[in-house]
């Protein structure tokens, strides 16, 4: 295989001075724990070392100093488990076995409390104590939707950052 070196261009600058002129990203801790307004980006299944199977969501923090950063949510689906992991799918809608491998609705956004744990070796994490539904963000207007309903009336858009009430 034969590559191209960067140093001879990395879309049209040195990379060499690129490279020079570019501090290091400090290393991302845990968010401090409290409750932060989050959208749903994400659920899925998956398997634990054990064995034991579980769904895993994921939340993207809305706004403020931790915009951006995401945690997760892990609903277990054991015997013992499977009360609490179905009180929180219900959130989100998901009530029937089939649905844990479907798509979540997108837009869901959630006040979620995040709280900050420490492991036996010291180390700091974050896990989701709860989370509550409190709206579903409308899509964004798509750029090439007509701007006019069959009736000739209305702009047939969305309002940019609104939500709409969420109930199941």
């Amino acid at each position: 295989m034969n590559r191209q070196p960067l140093s001879g261009g990395f879309g049209g600058d040195d990379f060499d001075n690129l490279w020079d002129s570019t501090e290091a990203a400090d290393d991302r801790g845990p968010i401090p724990a409290g409750t932060y307004e989050s959208r749903i980006l994400s659920g899925e299944r998956f398997t634990a070392r054990s064995g034991t199977h579980g769904y895993k969501i994921t939340f993207e923090v809305r706004d403020g100093e931790f915009q951006g950063r995401r945690v997760w949510h892990d609903l277990w689906l054991s015997r013992a488990a499977l009360p609490y992991s179905k009180r929180d799918l219900a959130k989100i809608g998901v009530t029937r076995p089939e649905q844990l491998d479907e798509p979540i609705p997108p837009g869901i956004v959630a006040n979620v409390q995040v709280a900050l744990r420490k492991s036996d070796d010291g180390a700091e994490f974050n896990t989701v104590k709860a989370f509550d539904v409190i709206g579903v963000e409308k899509p964004e207007p798509d750029p090439f939707a007509p701007t006019e309903d069959a009736t000739g009336e209305g702009d047939g858009g969305a309002d940019d950052g609104e939500m709409e009430e969420f109930e199941l």
